[in-house]
């Protein structure tokens, strides 16, 4: 590594302590204020980011939106992402007292009646409101509950997510994990938290539609899923305009075997990935439009 990059990690490395000691020590309405005003300048002084989320929502809305509404889109993710990050961080020492009786749930029965059959359950969601609370609230629950992490490109860093995660009842799977141990825990009858929305080369993927643009998906869960018998269950975690969240759970995803496996599961990961755009399309500015969903493109499509 060279010293610049070396320095650079480093100075995140502190400044992301310094943050987490902070938003602790302070109450959280402050903590949430701090943390969207850091959201604001961010989207002032990021016009490459603001550029991305304005073609992004632009291709997949057009002319539905208007530009100001696709701005607004845009700013308001970078603020309410300000805010949950300082929620976040505030997780071990304040997540009984003060944000879990923020959260209320539609459909965990839902949840519940697929989670008690004990063949697994595959909770499907995306870099939608506030991803990393829907896992601990339903663990808080009494749920096992398992998700598979992207490792971040400072042990530091991941140390202290994983650390965050795993102390509220956690199990984190990294995504060099072997399939086997994942199928264990599924057939186990434990629940595997999936972000199903990312355009990534470190796990397989297949073509499927993402707002009418075929979009590389991960459908290793797909797989792992249908062979242990598990259930597939949409939901998110959501910011409310008053500063609470709002767990929203979907209907069980189901398809009718065809006795072909990889054709199951790509079809399984079509209606999962249906099932999150329904939950977009209803909260716009809490997607993560940054990220370009469609980078890689299929063989012979421009």
């Amino acid at each position: 590594m060279t010293l610049p990059k070396k320095l650079k990690r480093d100075a995140v490395y502190f400044l992301t302590r310094a943050a987490s000691f902070l938003f602790n020590v302070i109450p959280r309405r402050l903590a949430t204020f701090v943390g969207a005003g850091i959201g604001l300048v961010a989207w002032a002084v990021l016009p490459n980011d603001r550029h991305k989320m304005f073609r992004h929502i632009s291709l997949v809305f057009g002319n539905n939106l208007s530009t100001s509404q696709k701005h607004n889109i845009g700013r308001d993710f970078f603020v309410d992402t300000g805010k949950n990050l300082a929620d976040v961080v505030r997780f071990q020492k304040h997540f009984e007292t003060e944000i879990k009786p923020l959260v209320s749930a539609e459909g965990l029965d839902v949840f519940d009646a697929a989670y008690k059959r004990g063949k697994g359950l595959i909770g499907i969601t995306g870099h939608i409101g506030n991803f990393e609370l829907l896992a601990v609230y339903l663990a808080n629950l009494g749920y096992r509950i398992a998700v598979i992490g992207r490792e971040i490109y400072d042990v530091r860093l991941d140390n202290i997510l994983v650390g965050n995660r795993e102390s509220l009842g956690i199990t984190n799977f990294a995504t060099t994990e072997t399939p086997r141990k994942v199928l264990s825990w599924l057939k186990a009858g434990g629940v595997l938290g999936v972000l199903i929305d990312t355009d990534s080369i470190r796990v397989r993927g297949e073509f499927v539609p993402f707002f009418g643009r075929l979009a590389n998906t991960p459908i290793g869960q797909s797989l792992l899923g249908l062979k242990a018998g598990a259930a597939f269950v949409p939901a998110a975690c959501l910011r409310t305009d008053d500063n609470r969240y709002r767990v929203v759970i979907k209907p069980e995803v189901r398809i009718q075997s065809s006795g072909n496996v990889e054709e199951d599961a790509y079809r399984m990961t079509a209606e999962c990935t249906r099932a999150l755009e329904e939950l977009i399309e209803e909260n716009k500015s809490q997607w993560i439009w940054l990220h370009n969903r469609w980078h890689t493109r299929p063989e012979n499509t421009a």
